[in-house]
Formats: structure tokens, C-alpha cells, sequence
């Protein structure tokens, strides 16, 4: 049996200066505040970079992705705007540490990876610290219709476009934020379903994500 995640009063001390630092960024939303306090973050890097795991900057994981920074959790977080039971839809599970938040705010979190070895990681460790989010080895560009359709999607991977199976998945009245762009920056933006096939979008300024892959090969080093 694994041991228990350690997360001590300096685990907690240090990740209670991050919510302070994010607040005074903009993240204003108590209850991503507290759901994102509640989540150890430390857990989802190795143990030698606890020193990094706080600080307000994102961080390589390996497969040449990056754990997000932070206020950038929280900021696509708070546009969410995460009711509890809401089924949602993520698109790069990664670390698996947004998928935590979202399951911290009571969402049901249905979340794809396509580098086979972040989506081992993420799967274990969100199993070890008891959150129930579904994490799946595919495309997320294909979404994950047979669960659909879903109250939010989020993408945490920069997307040259708009990809049509996820607006066919979200329900009318849902929302999806997606940094849009298939530069090195891309603008962050909602898209509100108002009719089966009318949308809104705005912008929430510019942010800078790893990008979402289109019609390359699925990584997973045990098949090659």
C-alpha cells in the first residue's frame, strides 16, 4: 500500500501565500480560492522541486508539457463559474492538478490526456489523493461524445481553432474556455452556447499554453 500524501503546516503556509498572491493578481472567486487551497499542489511534481511547487509560474512536467501557473488555474477556473455536480469537460489532463480543482468544486470531471506517460501519472495520483475525476488516454480534439453533452469544457492547451466536436458536446446554455490562438501567445476566450448552433465569445486578455496537437500521432511509448 502507497503512503499517504504528506501535506504539513509548511505545505499549507506556503500554499496559503500563493492564494494571497493570486488574489492580489485577480482571482477573487472564494470558492476557487478554497478549492485550490485544498489541493496539494506539491503532490503533482517530484518531490525534488518542492521548492517550485508554490511559486505563482508554471513548471515542466515531461512530454514537453508544463503544469500551469497558478493564477492561470484560477483565472480559467473563475470563468467557469463551477456549479456542484456540473459535468465537465477537460482538454489536456496534464499533472492532473486542474482536474483536482474542478473536482474540489464539486464538478464531475470527465478529463483527456494524449502523452500516454503525463496520463499514467495523473491517473495514479489523483486516485491517491481520493478524487473521483475520469481521465482518459485519447485525442481531445474528438472529446468524449458517448459522456457528453457536458455543462463546461475547459482547455488547458493552446488551440489554432475552434474544435467542432467539443461545441457539439457542450449543452446549450454550457460554456467553454479556450486559449485561442496558433501563435507562441493565444487570447483566453469563452464561448457561451445560447442555441444549438449560435454562439457567444469575449475575450479575457492574452496567455501563453503549450499547444493543443492536430492529426499527429497519439504518444504512447509502449506502443512504438
Amino acid at each position: 500500500m502507497e503512503e499517504k500524501i504528506e501535506d504539513t503546516y509548511r505545505h499549507k503556509g506556503m500554499r496559503r501565500r500563493l492564494m494571497d498572491t493570486i488574489k492580489e493578481k485577480g482571482i477573487t472567486d472564494q470558492k476557487v480560492l478554497d478549492a485550490m487551497m485544498n489541493v496539494p499542489r506539491h503532490a503533482f511534481l517530484s518531490s525534488a522541486f518542492l521548492e517550485y511547487a508554490y511559486d505563482d509560474k508554471p513548471f515542466q512536467i515531461g512530454a514537453g508539457q508544463t503544469i500551469s501557473q497558478p493564477y492561470t488555474v484560477g483565472f480559467q477556473t473563475q470563468l467557469l463559474e463551477i456549479s456542484p455536480r456540473e459535468k465537465v469537460l477537460e482538454i489536456g489532463t496534464g499533472s492532473g492538478y486542474q482536474a483536482a480543482v474542478l473536482c474540489e468544486l464539486g464538478a464531475r470531471v470527465y478529463s483527456i490526456e494524449r502523452q500516454k506517460v503525463l496520463f499514467d501519472k495523473a491517473k495514479k495520483m489523483l486516485t491517491r489523493l481520493n478524487y473521483s475525476a475520469k481521465v482518459f488516454f485519447g485525442d481531445g480534439y474528438k472529446g468524449k461524445p458517448q459522456f457528453g453533452p457536458f455543462d463546461k469544457i475547459l482547455v488547458t492547451c493552446g488551440a489554432p481553432h475552434l474544435p467542432e466536436k467539443l461545441l457539439e458536446q457542450l449543452k446549450v446554455g454550457g460554456k467553454m474556455i479556450i486559449p485561442l490562438g496558433s501563435g507562441r501567445v493565444q487570447e483566453m476566450t469563452e464561448i457561451l452556447k445560447v442555441e444549438e448552433n449560435e454562439y457567444k465569445r469575449k475575450k479575457h486578455g492574452s496567455f501563453s499554453f503549450v499547444p493543443m496537437l492536430e492529426k499527429k500521432q497519439i504518444t504512447d511509448p509502449d506502443k512504438r
